[in-house]
């Protein structure tokens, strides 16, 4: 078995036993991380792979919209942000332009961040019996 399959088979085993808030959170990880590979190739001229990048986000941010809990009055105001920073995305595909896509990259950390404080928190909640 060769590194790559051993990377692989590691990832997937992570995935298979992960909790749905660390999937959440490995979901944002990669959105950030298509987005800076967008932005990255957009500035080397190679479109092909800044738009392979890019809807690689873009689906990523879809998934979070078609998977939220409408039940929740927070989803509401969760979604628009959701919506813009998919409008966002799809205009800095279509544009090229980094700045649009630079704004997504700050709306997805933002979301992200403030998902692993939730996370501790509930950790912090269930170690004290809440």
């Amino acid at each position: 078995m060769n590194a790559s399959n051993t990377a692989n088979a590691y990832k997937r085993q992570q995935i298979m036993t992960a909790s749905p808030a660390e999937l959440t959170l490995m979901l944002y990880n990669g959105a950030i991380r298509f987005v800076t590979e967008s932005i990255l190739a957009i500035e080397k001229n190679d479109i092909q792979k800044a738009h392979a990048a890019n809807m690689r986000a873009q689906n990523i941010v879809r998934e979070f919209m078609v998977t939220m809990d409408m039940k929740q009055e927070i989803s509401k105001n969760w979604l628009r942000i959701d919506e813009y920073i998919l409008h966002c995305l799809i205009q800095g595909n279509v544009k090229k332009d980094k700045v649009q896509l630079v704004e997504a990259k700050r709306l997805l950390v933002e979301f992200r961040d403030t998902w692993c404080q939730a996370m501790k928190q509930v950790r912090v909640d269930q170690a004290v019996g809440k």
